[in-house]
Order: C-alpha cells, then structure tokens, then sequence
C-alpha cells in the first residue's frame, strides 16, 4: 500500500474506531464485538507502524504512549476548581437554600432571571418574594469517589488534563489521561455533534459546534470490579490491599509512568462546560458534552422540587450498591447556569449547588485493645484498636476515642462490640457499644498516670490527659511531623513515615538535622534509592528560606497556631532595625519581651504570653532555633511588604464572606498598613469588617459596641 492509500485508510479506521467508542462509552452501545473492534485498532496500529509520520496525537493508537515522565508540570486552572459544602440532612438541605433565597434576594430581581429550562418558561411564585422551593429546577449528580480533572481540547484535539491541585493549580497529567478510554482524544465533528443535539431535542444553532478552545471537567474513577482485580493481585504478590477505589484512581492518575495507569483500567465521567459555548442551563450542558463525544452518568436527572431532590438522594443510598462504582452522596445544583453565577462563591464552594452526603454507613466490630498516643503537645489521645472492618469501601482498623470523657460517655471496655461508622465518609467513629453481646471478659480502660512513651508523670487539664516531660519522644517525633508540614516549612515529600524512618536509622535527632541530610545518607537507607534520595535532599534545601510568621509556628510553641504565629512575627519584625533578619536578632529580640509586652499583642492572653516567654528561655529550645541557623534556615525579609502605617495600631477581625477577594488577600492587605488581625472580637479590636453571612463575632460586636464596617467602607480604608 502506498501512502497515499494509506493516509485515506488511516482516516477512515480512526473515525469507526471513534464512532465504536462513542457507542460503547457514550450511548452505551455495541454494534461489533470487541474482537472485532480490537481488529480494527490492530489494522490501524500497523498501518502508522509501516508509516509513522501519519501518526497523529488524536489517533486512537495513541492512548498508550509517552515515556515516563520526570515530574509534572504545574497548571494553572481558567477557573478555581472549587469543591462543595456538605449536607447531611434534610434539615440542612432547607438551611442552604433558605440562604441561598437571602443572597440571591438582595442581588436579584424576578425580572432578573428564569429559573426553570426554556422550554418549561415557569416563572418565581410568588412575585413578592425571591422563591427557590417551589418553582426551581434542580440537577442531581452522583457524587462519585474519585478524582477530579480538567480536560482541555483545542481545535477539537485533547491539549492538555489535568488535576484539580490545590483548585487553583492542578498537575499536568495529560499523557496518563490519554490512556482512558473514555476520554476522547478527539471531539466528534460538528455534522456529528449537530445530529446528535437534535436527536437529544437541542436546537443545534444555539452552539458553537466547533470551539476553538473547549475546556470541560469530571472525574476519574475505578470500578468496584477492577478495585477488586486489583487487590485480588495484590495479595497473591505479598502485599497489602489498597484501602478504597479513590486512592487507587488518584494514584493511577499521578503515575509518572502511563503504562501503569493504562494497567488499571480507569474510567471517567465529564459533567460540566467551563468554556462558554450557549448553554443556559446545567443539565443542557450534560446533554452538549454528550453530544460532542463525552461519556455522562445516565444516572443524573433534573428534578423539579426540594421533595424530588430528597428522593433522587434517598433512592440511590438505598440503591448504591447497585452502582460499578463507589458513591458518597449527591451533588444538588441550582439548573440554571445565570441563577447558579448569580451566587457567587463562599469560601471555596458555590453557592448554587452543595454534596448532599448519604447517612453515615455503620459495620460492627470488636475493640481488641485501646492504646494512647502522645501528640506534638504532650496531649494523651486513646486509640481503639479494632478488628478490621470494611466501612464504606474503606479497612478501619483504628478509631479515636477522641479522650477519657468520651470513653465514659460510651460506656466502652477493652473486647467490647461496638458500631462503628465513618461520618461524612471520612473520620472513623465508634458510635455505640453493643452492651449486650458482653461476655464478661471485657476489661476497663483507664488513662495511664505516667507517660507510656518516657514514664513522666501525666498531669490533666481539663478533658486532656498531657505528659509533664518535655522531652518526651513521641512529642518529639509528633513535633518533628508538625515541622515539616504544611503551615510550617512544607517539605514535599518528607512525610511521618520517612521521618519515623530516619528516626529510627538515627539518621537525625532534631529539626535542624533534617537541613543537614546528604543524599549519600538517605540513599543508603533500604527501600530508598539515588533518585528518590536527590529528591528529599533538593526539596529541603530549597525549603531553607521562610517567612518569619512560618518559622515560629513551626516551631511548636504552645497555644500558638498560625495566626498568633503572625502577630509574633510582627511585633519581632518592628522591633529590629537591621533590615536583613536574622534568626539571633528575633531569637534575641523575642528573649527580651516580658510575659507583660508579650500580652499586649492583640489576641495574646495571660497564658498564650507565659507559653512564649517560657518557650524562649528553655535552653534546649534556644539551642534548637541556634542549630536551625547554623544550618542554613534564612528569613524572609519581610519589612518590605509593609507599604505603609496607616493602619498601624489597629485591630481588624473579619467575619462572613468577602466578594471582592478571598479573607487571606483581606488579612494581608491590613498587615500591609501596618494593621493587625484578630480572630476574636474583644474590647481592644477597632473594627469588625462584615461580609455576607456574617458569624457569632457580628453579634458580639455590636454587644460591646465594636465599630462594624462593611466590605466597600474596608476597601476604601485600605485604599
């Protein structure tokens, strides 16, 4: 065959290998057998391996392709990728839309917008008053336990996919996306898409059938079937099943290598259409992605009223087991696209839509022992231990009993039967002992009055157990964890099992040994190799310069979180004249604050500043802030951000939603006029800014006469 032929029989495999696919995952139907279709993809592959220059990125062959990756990029999202507020009854279900009736009604007029699909044409009833209940549609997704993505094609070709990240920058994971035959890699022609929106009874002239840029989201999942595959071969190889299918499919996805994705038979459903090509409405924008060559959850469905919603919810809690995949709830979303942006964001979810999670699932087991740990702080937490159970697809193995009051409350011995659940899905629980099924060789449990890691002795305050030592290693190591972690220095990479690791190998003693670790150290360590020893040691030193506010919170000092952390900082970074900090200048400066001055920064009390004084004078803390700077740790230099003092000597606490920027860009701008912020309102603050819904802190202000302003009023003061 020439090439010639071969070109035009190219083209032609593609597009019936494509329509195959979109009748197999799209319309979900079949026309050939998969042998046959496995034929016709055969013909194609050696067809482009007899002429490789007609290989095109789009080409079915091309799924599994790409060498191993290094690392992945970082992607900046259009859009956030926002996730969901949670509900869990029906209760809570009437409060979110009774709020979102509020926001709404003051932004919103009825002439404003039409809150059913076109076709239906109902209107608000009554007029007087902004109504979601009665006259709105809603459109109820399966929330399915997997892993979000974004998916962009340009000129009809798949670009780029990615990962939802922190919302606003996700990974580049394209080349392991590609693999999944449910995403196209090519979008269907507009004659295809036109016929397809007619058939779905869409006016094909409402769209732009042929986008330049087409940026779609959904979510990658693993059947229950290939998640038990999985495990099932996992254990014949020795090894430990993996706990549920979410972590299985968020692990496939971020596979440096896409031959171990494409071994894990990934699937994937789109549900939303970030580009603007017509669509006015949610559930039209299913049907569009549908059309274009997308596969969508059949299960989904547009419902008319709160009641419908209740029952769509109620049916598939009771039905879920029905499903090939894992599902945690429903997602409720507002059906009109123009109402849905009309409300805006709070915190990191819309609005218009929430996850309205299914009960919590229970299973019983039996709690063979009850251990405590000690926490960064010395505090005692009792752990029961229990008989594995599988919980919502989920091994439990461990529970917190959160603390001896609680222990009480339930009533709990050692060999009791108990109901345990996972609320929200999430946080393992034990809910009630079965009193009844005891034997009589159930034992009681009480707190140890010394510390089961060094023997100190264990003082109470309050409802928390706390060892006296502080020097007590299981604080040291949950200290050491506490340091590495987000908020803190944020090393990548170095998480509670490395540090137990080089605990234990003595590779370190001491936050500051961690700076000093070769890659020759590490990579000597078993299970570790040259790479993944490069790796460690690069992050960190590249962790070595923080902000000061970081530094002292990662410090572990007492009462002290992250925002007291950031008042510290301030009130140590005004009292130094070198403008290059230095960490002997603040260790020094910090040293001279009396437990008095110490109180006079806002939300510093009595017991917060005796914490700090004390923690600044223990020698072996003083010698641990020495090593850091001996071992390379610098400090932003962080005067510069303070433009101006306007502000200076001001206290701002800031409560509700703020529509103009997130409440962090809030904070920092009065920190940038020399202001302070506050997370509780007292007599010393000066102003309450009031976003919209507004918390408790509103009311205590105007109880003790607090000046309250608004969001416009703290723009212009920051101006």
């Amino acid at each position: 065959m020439d090439k010639k032929s071969a070109k035009e029989r190219i083209e032609h495999l593609k597009k019936v290998i494509n329509h195959h696919r979109y009748l197999y995952h799209v319309l979900n139907r079949q026309e050939i057998s998969d042998a046959a279709l496995d034929s016709l993809k055969k013909e194609l592959f050696d067809l482009e391996n007899q002429f490789p220059d007609l290989i095109t990125s789009d080409s079915p062959t091309q799924r599994v392709g790409g060498k191993p990756l290094k690392e992945f990029q970082k992607v900046w999202h259009e859009t956030p990728m926002i996730s969901f507020n949670d509900a869990f009854s029906e209760e809570d279900m009437k409060a979110w839309i009774e709020r979102l009736e509020n926001y709404l009604g003051k932004s919103l007029t009825d002439a404003d917008i039409t809150l059913t699909d076109a076709d239906r044409r109902e209107k608000i009833q009554p007029k007087s008053v902004f109504s979601l209940r009665k006259s709105a549609l809603y459109y109820c997704e399966l929330k399915i336990d997997g892993l979000a993505i974004e998916l962009v094609y340009e000129n009809g070709v798949l670009a780029q996919g990615s990962t939802r990240g922190d919302g606003l920058v996700g990974e580049d994971v394209t080349q392991n996306l590609r693999t999944i035959e449910a995403i196209p890699l090519k979008l269907l022609e507009p004659k295809e898409v036109e016929k397809n929106l007619k058939a779905f009874g869409l006016k094909p002239n409402t769209y732009n059938l042929k986008p330049h840029r087409l940026v779609v989201r959904g979510e990658v999942f693993i059947t229950k079937k290939e998640f038990a595959a999985i495990n099932k071969e996992q254990i014949k190889k020795g090894l430990k099943p993996y706990a549920n299918p979410r972590n299985i499919a968020a692990g496939s996805i971020r596979q440096l290598d896409p031959k171990i994705t494409t071994s894990r038979h990934l699937d994937s459903f789109q549900y939303d259409i970030v580009s603007q090509i017509g669509q006015k409405f949610h559930e039209e924008e299913h049907l569009v992605l549908k059309a274009f060559g997308f596969k969508t959850n059949p299960n989904n469905k547009l419902v008319k009223s709160i009641k419908e919603v209740f029952d769509f919810r109620n049916y598939w809690e009771k039905h879920r087991e029905r499903l090939d995949y894992e599902v945690d709830g429903i997602v409720v979303i507002v059906n009109d696209n123009k109402v849905f942006d009309a409300g805006g964001v709070i915190g990191k979810a819309p609005r218009a839509a929430i996850a309205y999670k299914f009960s919590p699932r229970e299973a019983e087991t039996i709690v063979e022992d009850i251990v405590v740990q000690v926490g960064r702080t010395g505090a005692l937490t009792p752990v029961a231990v229990m008989r594995p159970v599988n919980v919502g697809g989920v091994t439990i193995t461990h529970a917190t009993l959160h603390n001896a009051d609680e222990i009480a409350r339930l009533g709990l011995k050692i060999g009791d039967t108990v109901i345990v659940s996972r609320a929200g899905d999430v946080i393992p629980q034990v809910t009630k002992v079965l009193k009844e099924l005891r034997t009589g060789k159930e034992r009681e449990f009480r707190m140890p009055a010394r510390c089961p890691f060094d023997g100190s002795r264990v003082v109470r305050e309050g409802a928390i157990y706390r060892c006296s030592s502080k020097t007590c290693g299981a604080r040291h190591r949950e200290f050491l964890y506490h340091f590495v972690s987000r908020g803190a220095f944020n090393i990548e990479g170095l998480g509670p099992k490395i540090i137990d690791k080089f605990l234990d190998e003595g590779l370190i003693s001491d936050a500051a040994d961690i700076f000093t670790l070769e890659k020759g150290d590490i990579a000597a360590l078993p299970r570790f190799g040259e790479k993944s020893a490069l790796n460690i040691v690069s992050e960190v030193e590249i962790r070595k310069k923080i902000p000061l506010n970081r530094f002292i919170f990662s410090l572990g000092i007492l009462h002290v979180g992250e925002e007291t952390a950031q008042l510290l900082a301030r009130q140590a970074i005004a009292k130094i004249k070198n403008e290059k900090l230095k960490i002997k200048d603040i260790l020094k400066t910090i040293q001279k604050m009396s437990a008095e001055e110490l109180q006079e920064i806002p939300d510093v009390g009595p017991k917060v500043a005796q914490s700090i004084y004390d923690w600044f004078r223990e020698p072996r803390n003083v010698k641990l802030v020495e090593r850091l700077e001996k071992a390379g740790i610098m400090i932003e230099n962080q005067k510069s951000k303070i433009k101006n003092q306007k502000l200076s000597g001001k206290t701002f606490v800031l409560t509700g939603s703020l529509e103009s920027m997130p409440r962090e860009v809030a904070k920092e701008k009065i920190r940038e006029s020399g202001g302070d912020v506050s997370e509780s309102v007292s007599k010393e603050t000066d102003y309450v800014v009031v976003g919209s819904e507004p918390g408790s802190k509103y009311e205590k202000a105007k109880k003790l006469g607090i000046k309250t302003i608004s969001e416009e009023e703290f723009i212009k003061l920051i101006k």
